[in-house]
């Protein structure tokens, strides 16, 4: 079984458990010098006119190996063992050594919760909708100063956001390194739930 990890600083593994997080951004690594050759080839014989999106599509499509999750796998969500560690566990069962407090050394196996690709598209990382910034794991409330508007804001933030877009591109800055909003790199969009 495969594990995927969610950021625990920023309160995204924690929203993924509680059912507020259904939806994930990965960056895609593209390798521009194949994907070129792609391109090159891909029009010489096929379709004219091919880009952007469509392009990347079309690549990922002949190239499926490059997709970490597909629909319909079960995936672990990582958390140290000491994260879910009770009377329940067998102490045990988990190794000793770094995946008591360090998730990336967990066993997939051993973890509680694991959730299912529903859906996988690629995207531009600034084409996120409103609703997908809230799938994100986002947190909506009602502006005090404002009861018609809402805010939004995530774990950690120093502040409220009047959008959600905002919200997420300050979000994924903090995750994913400074910058990456203004990259606007493709990513991998997975759509999940949360199975056990």
């Amino acid at each position: 079984m495969k594990k995927i990890m969610f950021n625990d600083k920023y309160g995204l593994t924690k929203a993924v458990l509680e059912g507020r997080k259904t939806q994930t951004r990965r960056i895609i690594k593209v390798d521009e010098d194949k994907l070129n050759d792609f391109r090159e080839n891909y029009y010489n014989f096929t379709l004219d006119n091919l880009e952007g999106k469509d392009l990347l599509d079309a690549y990922f499509v002949n190239n499926p190996q490059k997709l970490p999750y597909r629909i319909g796998d079960i995936i672990a969500v990582a958390q140290a063992y000491h994260d879910f560690y009770n009377d329940e566990y067998n102490p045990v069962m988990f190794p000793s050594g770094a995946g008591w407090l360090n998730k990336m050394f967990v066993k997939a196996d051993l973890m509680p919760h694991q959730i299912i690709i529903t859906n996988v598209r690629i995207e531009r990382l600034q084409d996120i909708s409103y609703k997908d910034c809230l799938a994100e794991g986002l947190h909506a409330d009602i502006d005090p100063m404002n009861p018609i508007c809402n805010i939004f804001t995530f774990h950690g933030a120093t502040q409220w956001y009047f959008h959600p877009r905002e919200a997420y591109a300050v979000l994924i800055d903090k995750v994913s390194g400074k910058g990456t909003w203004n990259k606007n790199p493709y990513v991998w969009v997975y759509d999940f739930e949360l199975v056990k």
